[in-house]
């Protein structure tokens, strides 16, 4: 009897940390998602923007430019992908690529208070990267399963 209390306490104990990276993992992906599709309508003012925040930056504008144009969306299929599970490891490389390139734009402006809530985004790509075999609810979890 006691075996099986310590085999179900271990059980659920494994369930909370498939639900707790679940959670993590979705509400990355909305956050990552939303922050793409709010800027998709307006690429064009949002370029314009980026251009102007970086002008006293070694970057050439048209090199900003471009990198504003591309981000909202690598960051709508970050976000997707990361919403759905779908190739759940692809997308936290990715964004993690993506995080890595903002830090460093953030830091040639020298905005410390940004770049500091960065680098929780880039810990929160790290814990759910090596927490992968913790993903339960997902499309990738549903296709391994399947296979």
């Amino acid at each position: 009897m006691n075996s099986l209390a310590t085999e179900l306490g271990e059980s659920e104990a494994w369930l909370d940390r498939q639900l707790a990276y679940g959670i993590l993992r979705l509400t990355l992906g909305v956050n990552i998602l939303v922050h793409g599709l709010v800027r998709l309508p307006e690429l064009a003012s949002f370029a314009d923007g980026l251009v102007q925040a970086f002008a006293k930056t070694p970057l050439p504008s048209q090199m900003v430019r471009l990198f504003a144009f591309v981000l909202p969306f690598a960051e709508t299929a970050v976000g997707l992908l990361l919403t759905l599970g779908l190739w759940t490891r692809l997308a936290l490389v990715g964004g993690g690529l993506l995080i890595i390139a903002l830090v460093f734009g953030t830091a040639l402006r020298s905005d410390w208070d940004t770049l500091g809530i960065q680098m929780i985004y880039a810990a929160i790509y790290y814990l759910l990267l090596v927490g992968r075999t913790c993903d339960r609810f997902s499309i990738d979890h549903l296709r391994q399963k399947n296979s």
